[in-house]
């Protein structure tokens, strides 16, 4: 019998469906038949036709040929249907002012052995496509459609079936083409003509003005009306987005409803409404909070964060925004949260954080359940040209790393760009995954409206400057088709125009500029406060029996759990400390910490590399079972728990996970939200986060934010990378009252510390260097009663010493007093008072003075440090210091941090530690 004598009864639409299985995931089909599609593309590529691949596979023998050259060309239609979607993104007409780049092979029909003798021929392999059997002709006009007109696709190398499918059904609906009703079609015009109107009445009231105009991707701001009305449709409570300038003012007005009279105030360059705790920022990077009525009658919370200039920054920042709001809010729904962030080409393919925040998105840390991605790609990056702005043929493909589908849109068809957008929204609620929109548009003007763009691009900017904005091009298009008449634009601009006149009048009747702090729904009940207010004490203490509750809680493991016996005594020796000799090392102080935050109703989250162990394995806030690697985290049973604890390891990123915590505080004051660095060094990774949020944020947005950040910082001849945090950085940016800067040299007082972070009604950045060597000195424990009825020492005077035998009164910071008292101690000197500054800034003057006062017959100050001369604490000393002048003692100046060698590192600090001892000697 012909053992391939199926091939001619079986129904060809068999062999299409089961051919497209197999396209998209090999394994899914039975072995044989994946044996024989596999046979039949070598065959493809080496030559033999499926026909003749068939024929020989019989043993030559008899086959219907005309069946079989039919299944040839089935499988062949099979292949183009397959060109198109892998493929089909390449030749679309998605660039409105330049011609494409030619991409070879092309999606011509020869390509792929089928020719124009077969366009009249019906082919069952359109039900792959949803179609029924159908001709090729009607199914490449199908394809076109779908693949190669406004929108072009890519999506083909994602690995789960049923999300292509799901894409592929999607795309098949009404050819992929927009199918808007009359109303919806006004209502994309009417929001065009905003877009457009507020534009060029800038342009002509502001003239040379910096506001990093939209124009060339106006489509952005209907794409976005669209997006957020259908997204409250969908059960969607809170927007979360984060731009750069470009547009954002047109968003502001537009979109978020942010009175334009306050943006003619800006453009007129008004001082604030505000007192001296705010200075300000330019327009078009100011954020906004708002209460938006969708047209259904719904009520959403959407947020604009604000941004500096550097670009993308926002996108870490938004993210944790959404996550904290997913958290408090919808701990069950993610989805209620949305978090948009709208990019540049230049920069999504040019900026390294995009990359560090894709790789958050299914991090059980950081994911937020999809972001909207949409790119404003004006094809320029300031002056330079794509072609020099990446080596990928998209700006777009980082989001292949998370395997998202990339939709490359022409910015010119309104209703494709709207489309695209609902069609990301749909993704994103059923998948919970990441979606990117690539909005193919023009700049234009230069990078700013006073920016001569023809210097670099003169033949674009021939061609941008006879191209008919979007508004124009859409309104002809529902001219033609009957939708409106000619008299519908001009109501529609002279409308809008009349109310940004009134506004521009009235604006100009006020002498200051209002700003409105960003996401103050969330901040209700907290204060803002200057240096005298951070120096205040606060009551930190906590009840004994709270500390007992928690001490019982993260000092016994579960009973019928099996743990590595390392584990099991460094629980049992916690146990000890607490309940018996009552020396609680930094460890211990820091559980104390979080539990008893956590039974006043504060929630704890802790990220960073590695900060569920600790870099230096001290912490163990989560513990793994032996056998089965469960996790166990102690604090989560903390009696009496109000609060929700949390530490997630973070992939190996500061710069975008640093900035994702920003986020995360800013939108849920009432968390202590930490993160640590592995190393204290490994912060100047997320050096921008620092300048341009932490250190500024209040100054110019007026923003609290109390983001803790622990930057492991000693020297322990561990060379030039591991050993200083750069305190001289981060002191360098402190002023006023932006932010608190310690160094803490005992287990209650960084308790206290933490503590105080929540207890007061305000937030600050807390910036600590915390201990490496120290977490296991003897010497730094400390004892219940300090926990318990102790409080934030900001200065620690030394109790050892009779103040009137002082001579010398040392100031000092860190884990470098005990290396001083380890000298003292061995010379058995008792003429030196060592004073420990736990906080740098703000620095407790008066409490040093006082100190200073004590030891009336001291003659010789000094200040003493473990850093290089030109690093750690000096310089911010005597800048900040003067009631007496310090002599320094330290190693000299040095460009790196610290020697490699351990025998001179060695002999630099014993250096340093003899000057103190020594005033005759100096490096």
């Amino acid at each position: 019998m012909d053992r391939f004598s199926f091939l001619n009864a079986a129904h060809t639409a068999f062999f299409a469906d089961l051919y497209e299985q197999y396209l998209q995931n090999p394994d899914s089909v039975e072995p044989s038949w994946r044996s024989f599609f596999q046979g039949f593309d070598f065959a493809n590529e080496f030559g033999d036709s499926p026909s003749e691949q068939v024929s020989s596979a019989a043993g030559n023998q008899a086959v219907d040929n005309s069946s079989s050259e039919k299944l040839q060309k089935e499988f062949n239609v099979l292949k183009l249907i397959d060109g198109y979607r892998t493929r089909g993104h390449l030749f679309t007409k998605t660039n409105p002012v330049r011609d494409r780049r030619t991409y070879s092979p092309t999606l011509a029909i020869e390509n792929f052995g089928l020719s124009s003798a077969d366009l009249n021929t019906v082919f069952d392999a359109a039900r792959v496509v949803n179609l029924n059997p159908c001709t090729l002709q009607v199914l490449l006009k199908h394809l076109n459609n779908v693949y190669c007109e406004s929108i072009g696709v890519e999506y083909m190398y994602i690995r789960d079936p049923k999300v292509v499918e799901w894409i592929q059904r999607r795309l098949d609906i009404n050819d992929n083409l927009p199918n808007f009703n009359t109303d919806q079609k006004k209502r994309i015009l009417k929001k065009l003509n905003e877009a457009v109107s507020f534009e060029n009445f800038l342009h002509t009231k502001y003239v040379g003005q910096k506001r990093f105009s939209l124009e060339g991707c106006e489509s952005t701001i209907p794409a976005l009306d669209a997006l957020i009305e259908a997204a409250a449709e969908k059960g969607v409570e809170k927007f979360v987005m984060g731009m750069a300038h470009r547009g954002r003012l047109n968003v502001l007005a537009n979109v978020f409803g942010k009175p334009t009279q306050d943006i003619f105030s800006e453009f007129d360059g008004k001082d604030y409404d505000d007192d001296a705790l705010f200075d300000g920022d330019v327009k078009y990077h100011l954020g906004l909070t708002a209460t938006r009525t969708t047209e259904s009658g719904k009520n959403i919370n959407i947020n604009l964060a604000p941004n500096p200039s550097h670009l993308e920054t926002v996108g870490a920042v938004i993210e944790g925004i959404a996550r904290a709001k997913q958290d408090k809010y919808f701990p069950n729904d993610f989805s209620k949260v949305l978090p948009i962030a709208v990019h540049g080409d230049a920069a999504v393919a040019g900026q390294g954080i995009v990359y560090e925040i894709v790789q958050m998105a299914k991090l059980d840390g950081y994911k937020t359940n999809g972001t909207i991605h949409l790119v404003i790609n004006n094809q320029v990056g300031f002056t330079t040209n794509y072609l020099d702005a990446r080596s990928s043929t998209y700006c777009t493909d980082v989001a292949k790393v998370t395997l998202s589908p990339v939709l490359h849109v022409n910015a010119d068809d309104a209703e494709a760009v709207v489309h695209a957008m609902l069609f990301a929204l749909d993704y994103r609620m059923e998948f919970g995954s990441d979606v990117f929109i690539d909005l193919l548009g023009y700049r234009k003007y230069g990078h700013n409206e006073g920016d001569e763009p023809r210097f670099t691009q003169p033949k674009l900017y021939k061609e941008i400057s006879k191209h008919k904005n979007s508004r124009d091009i859409y309104a002809e298009k529902l001219k033609t088709e009957g939708s409106i008449d000619d008299n519908f634009v001009s109501g529609l601009e002279s409308d809008y125009k009349a109310k940004l006149e009134e506004n521009l009048e009235a604006s100009r009747k006020k002498d200051l500029t209002i700003i409105t702090p960003f996401m103050q729904d969330e901040w209700k009940g907290f204060e803002q406060v200057e240096a005298e207010g951070m120096l205040q004490k606060y009551n930190t203490k906590v009840n004994k029996t709270v500390l007992t509750d928690v001490a019982k809680t993260v000092t016994e493991l579960p009973s019928d759990k099996k743990f590595i016996s390392k584990i099991s005594k460094l629980i049992s020796d916690r146990k000890t400390m607490f309940f018996e000799t009552d020396k609680l090392d930094w460890a211990m102080g820091e559980m104390m910490a979080y539990g008893s935050l956590l039974t006043e109703g504060y929630d704890v989250r802790i990220s960073g590399q590695d900060v569920e162990r600790g870099t230096f394995s001290h912490r163990h806030a989560v513990v793994k079972v032996e056998d089965s690697e469960e996790e166990v985290i102690l604090l989560n049973h903390v009696p009496n728990k109000k609060g929700n604890f949390s530490v997630y390891n973070s992939h190996l990123s500061e710069y975008g996970v640093l900035g994702f915590e920003y986020g995360y505080a800013l939108a849920n004051p009432n968390a202590l939200t930490i993160w640590e660095a592995q190393f204290g060094d490994f912060g100047n990774g997320a050096q921008i986060m620092i300048d341009q949020y932490i250190s500024a944020a209040e100054d110019k947005w007026n923003n609290q934010n109390g983001l803790v950040m622990l930057l492991p910082h000693g020297y322990e001849n561990q060379g030039a990378e591991h050993s200083s945090g750069r305190m001289e950085r981060f002191l360098q940016l402190c002023a006023n009252h932006n932010m608190y800067v310690a160094d803490c040299t005992t287990p209650a007082n960084f308790f206290h510390l933490l503590r105080r972070q929540m207890i007061t009604k305000f937030r600050k950045p807390l910036v600590v260097f915390t201990p490496k060597s120290l977490l296991r000195d003897p010497r730094a424990v400390s004892s219940i009663e300090e926990f318990s009825n102790g409080e934030f020492q900001e200065v620690i005077d030394d109790a050892a010493v009779n103040a009137k035998d002082v001579k010398t009164v040392l100031f000092c910071t860190g884990k470098f007093y005990y290396d001083l008292l380890t000298e003292r101690d061995a010379n058995g000197r008792n003429d030196i008072a060592f004073v420990r500054i736990e906080q740098l800034f703000p620095l407790p003057v008066e409490q040093m003075k006082a100190i200073i006062a004590k030891y009336s017959n001291a003659d010789d100050y000094v200040w003493a440090q473990e850093e290089p001369r030109n690093m750690g604490a000096y310089g911010f000393m005597l800048m900040n210091f003067n009631e007496v002048k310090l002599r320094v003692a330290s190693p000299k100046a040095y460009s790196a941090p610290a020697a490699g060698s351990y025998v001179r590192s060695k002999k630099r600090h014993a250096a340093a530690i003899a000057m103190v001892f020594d005033k005759n000697l100096y490096q």
